[in-house]
């Protein structure tokens, strides 16, 4: 079995309100020092291979497929 880690993150120049809205309500929690936030997402996936290669264009896949929205988002994958 392979695990693996894929993150999904908000191109360069992609507008990031949400990101922004974190980084205010961490300003509002007192938070210091804190320049810029952007956010994205985690997706923790096992598969049933011990085939690496194979796992990481699977993954790749899925991710250009269906995790990322390749036009505004990059990804990449994590073999862990």
């Amino acid at each position: 079995m392979i695990k693996a880690r894929v993150t999904v993150t908000l191109k360069n120049g992609v507008l990031d309100p949400q990101g922004k809205a974190i980084g205010h309500a961490l300003d509002g929690l007192g938070f210091e020092g804190v320049g810029s936030v952007r956010q994205g997402k985690v997706f923790d996936i096992e598969l049933e291979t011990d085939d690496r290669a194979k796992a990481e264009a699977e993954l790749k896949a899925m991710s250009e497929k269906l995790l990322a929205n390749t036009v505004i988002e990059d990804f990449s994958v994590e073999v862990i």
